[in-house]
């Protein structure tokens, strides 16, 4: 379990506090997505997780590892990979395979072994065939599946994603939500920032920041029925529940406590047959 215990962080020398009195729990296995607007304190509680950032007041606990203690870093960051909005920022080798291998080569495991984590390791991004391309010939939402693939090697229990849809088209970004989705699947934690509503609908669990504090917390159902708080905020609802309230509010008997489109399309389709039938 990742755990935020009355959490503090200021920004020096601007004396800017990004975190203010932060306490949330994130359990091994969950989807969670954070949320809230520009400069609300998103990124900066996201490289708190693996130790990037440490609290200027309260502590940062990853499964009972304390991440003030600088000899717990090795083994926190293993256990949290970290997946940056720019893949630049973490992209270090020549290929797609060597960038892969470079934190199993740290880690100094037998060569074998880091070749079967590599091999897993593109398998599961859907990038296999990519592993001898340099990385300057790929695309944008290549080198984030690259990026992703890295992390994947070092076997970890969490990944943060920060914004890792951010300026990509529409297949791409699809590409790289059904590899976050494939990887809750098998067990490992998600902790996902995001601008996209529709993104965050897809989580197991919400949590709002602004101004550094958790404002709400709950299912994207419970979070996004709370329009008064979220648009206070300046938050949009994702397309679905928008969807849902417009049809509601033209008189048609539709739920208003969907937030994902394939359960709108459903609730949509329903109608349509009950009113055909009568």
């Amino acid at each position: 379990m990742i755990a935020f215990t009355d959490v503090y962080y200021q920004y020096e020398p601007e004396g800017i506090t990004a975190l203010h009195d932060v306490s949330l729990e994130i359990a091994e296995g969950e989807h969670l997505a954070l949320i809230g607007p520009n400069g609300c304190g998103k990124t900066t509680l996201l490289q708190h997780i693996n130790a990037l950032l440490l609290p200027g007041q309260g502590t940062v606990t990853i499964d009972g590892m304390d991440t003030g203690a600088e000899a717990n870093h090795g083994a926190i960051r293993s256990r949290v990979g970290m997946v940056f909005q720019n893949p630049e920022n973490q992209i270090v080798g020549m290929t797609v395979a060597e960038d892969t291998a470079f934190g199993p080569e740290n880690l100094c495991l037998p060569p074998a072994e880091i070749r079967e984590r590599v091999a897993r390791a593109l398998e599961k991004t859907g990038i296999a065939d990519l592993a001898s391309r340099n990385v300057e010939t790929l695309s944008g939402g290549e080198k984030r599946l690259v990026a992703i693939a890295g992390v994947l090697a070092m076997r970890p229990r969490y990944i943060a994603f920060d914004e890792p849809t951010a300026f990509l088209d529409p297949a791409a970004a699809r590409r790289i939500l059904e590899v976050i989705d494939k990887l809750y699947g098998e067990g490992i934690g998600i902790i996902h920032v995001t601008h996209n509503m529709a993104e965050a609908a897809l989580a197991s669990r919400v949590v709002v920041l602004n101004r550094g504090h958790i404002s709400l917390a709950g299912t994207p159902e419970e979070i996004f029925s709370r329009i008064d708080i979220l648009k206070e905020i300046g938050l949009q609802l994702p397309p679905a529940a928008e969807l849902m309230l417009m049809l509601k509010e033209t008189g048609l008997a539709v739920r208003t406590d969907i937030v994902r489109m394939e359960d709108a399309v459903c609730e949509i389709h329903s109608l349509f047959n009950k009113i055909k039938k009568g």
